[in-house]
């Protein structure tokens, strides 16, 4: 395992940024993926959502949060008076992981080295944006950008702080809600965990 480090620019902006990721290899990740995932949204957005990991959608599409668990991520949004096209949304790892069942491609979770292999892209990205409020979604996220010690589980919803000072709050992954046999219920705390992060904006 190496590190996406070497491919990342650290001039040019966003849009050096979005021309450079297809040639990345950090990882093997990018042998399978149909293609990479760059983040999507305005480069000087106040709020920016950091998700995992591109889904079998957004993998064969280009574009982030475009499946179930964006859907689902829409309809917070409406619920917690966020309007996505002020937000800057991402992932922590940037190509699709998969396994085959048939003809199916199924999720699966980047292993530690691919999460840290990766990290250095969103960093970057954090850098260009500069978010007043980052919102990290799922636990794949958390550990890129809050450390293995953090829990979305016992601490979602609560105002941290980056390494950096910025703000953040985590919370579950939209597709985590999508399975869930709870559904209303967790959809309500999902919503509320985003209001949180709307509060924080002032």
């Amino acid at each position: 395992m190496t590190s996406a480090e070497e491919w990342v620019p650290h001039d040019g902006g966003m849009r050096k940024v979005r021309s450079t990721l297809p040639e990345c290899r950090g990882c093997e990740l990018w042998e399978d993926a149909t293609q990479v995932v760059a983040g999507e949204g305005p480069v000087r957005a106040r709020m920016m959502l950091v998700g995992e990991t591109p889904g079998d959608h957004e993998d064969k599409e280009g574009h982030v949060f475009v499946g179930p668990a964006g859907r689902l991520l829409d309809r917070a949004f409406d619920e917690a008076g966020i309007d996505r096209s002020e937000v800057y949304l991402t992932n922590a790892v940037k190509h699709f992981r998969f396994e085959r069942e048939g003809k199916r491609r199924i999720h699966k979770t980047p292993s530690a080295g691919q999460i840290t292999a990766c990290r250095p892209w969103v960093l970057r990205e954090l850098e260009i944006v500069k978010p007043d409020v980052l919102v990290v979604l799922g636990a794949v996220a958390a550990r890129a950008l809050l450390g293995t010690g953090f829990r979305v589980t016992q601490q979602r919803g609560e105002k941290v702080e980056l390494p950096d000072g910025r703000t953040a709050v985590a919370t579950v992954h939209p597709s985590a809600v999508v399975r869930s046999q709870e559904f209303t219920r967790d959809l309500e705390r999902f919503v509320a965990d985003l209001r949180v992060a709307v509060k924080l904006l002032g």
